[in-house]
């Protein structure tokens, strides 16, 4: 199951605007004992990480039984990060103390959805 972001994933995604803001959907689904470690790696993130890229978690949730998904669509925990652009992101997870802790959070997961959305314009 997928769980972290590949090369050949994070240049698609700076082919798009590398300059535009972009916030980032999180799905997750949490190992057997995983919510710990994923707590220690979101506070790394909120007091460290996200400050020095000027990102910012705009909702953290607990996922409640879903209304409509198919079989195994339910999540856990459901995360909104903004950026203030995909570049910012990119420089994020290439930093080497990023790096250092993103091993809390692969530990964390059992599978994970990191989706960059874009804003719909009003017409």
């Amino acid at each position: 199951m997928a769980v972290d972001p590949v090369g050949r994933d994070l240049k698609a995604f700076l082919a798009a605007d590398s300059d535009a803001p972009v916030v980032m959907l999180n799905l997750l689904r949490f190992a057997e004992g995983g919510r710990e470690s994923y707590e220690r790696y979101g506070a790394a993130l909120r007091e460290t990480f996200l400050p020095r890229y000027g990102g910012e978690v705009l909702y953290a949730g607990d996922g409640a039984p879903a209304l409509v998904a198919e079989e195994g669509q339910a999540w856990d925990a459901v995360l909104l990060v903004r950026y203030p652009s995909r570049a910012a992101f990119s420089r994020m997870v290439a930093d080497p103390e990023y790096q250092e802790v993103t091993r809390w959070r692969t530990a964390a997961l059992e599978e994970a959805v990191l989706q960059p959305t874009v804003p719909w314009t009003k017409e």
